[in-house]
């Protein structure tokens, strides 16, 4: 009981956080407005949207939209019933936190495209700064939403020698994608999961496979 506590809170917050800053940058920038952090050339808030996945990714137009956030639900589901099974089955604390925060980066994501197409007015470049419930009604529909993106570290920014094969005197950038704190929990998760607990994976894989090839189930 202890540990759902813990996992609910974690869930709360990563949530809590990421909606209140996407919320702010909306309701206060124009599209591709934002400032550098800490006066730091490579680390800025920089507001963009995207009608896709994570980190600016894009797919499929209306359908794909619809689509994608409806995979994004069936999975929040799934991994909700997955870190119920690993509660019960007293995993890894460590584990179970990691699956928390790939599910509160999931959530934060589904509510941008749930429900901000309903509640915000239509960004726009130089002008036109969103209105929160605006009275004419929304800019989109239900699941039609856009991601709001804020985060960009272009750490390199250089133009390439014309001696580099193939993109020689090409502009290269690193790090280029635009993300949002449900993009990092997520990330963080699936990392901590790949580094550390990878044999919960395998030792499930195992045990399946075992009791596959048990002569009980022939």
């Amino acid at each position: 009981m202890k540990n759902t506590r813990l996992l609910v809170a974690i869930i709360f917050i990563i949530i809590l956080i990421d909606q209140t800053l996407k919320i702010y940058i909306k309701s206060n920038f124009t599209l591709g407005g934002g400032f550098d952090i800490l006066g730091l050339s490579w680390a800025k808030i920089h507001f963009v949207e995207n009608d896709g996945m994570a980190f600016g990714l894009t797919f499929g137009g209306v359908f794909g939209k619809y689509l994608l956030s409806l995979f994004r639900i069936f999975m929040v589901g799934f991994l909700i019933y997955l870190l119920k099974l690993m509660i019960q089955s007293k995993e890894s604390i460590g584990l179970q936190i990691s699956f928390s925060l790939i599910i509160a980066g999931a959530v934060g994501n589904i509510l941008d495209s749930a429900f901000y197409g309903i509640i915000f007015s239509e960004s726009g470049y130089h002008s036109g700064i969103a209105e929160m419930f605006p009275e004419g009604g929304g800019y989109s529909s239900f699941l039609k939403g856009k991601v709001v993106d804020m985060f960009y570290f272009p750490m390199i920014n250089t133009k390439l020698a014309s001696w580099v094969p193939f993109w020689g005197g090409e502009r290269f950038q690193f790090f280029r994608p635009v993300f949002n704190v449900a993009d990092s929990s997520i990330s963080i998760g699936v990392a901590l999961i790949l580094l550390f607990y990878r044999s919960y994976f395998v030792s499930n894989k195992k045990k399946i496979e075992k009791e596959v090839q048990s002569p009980g189930n022939s």
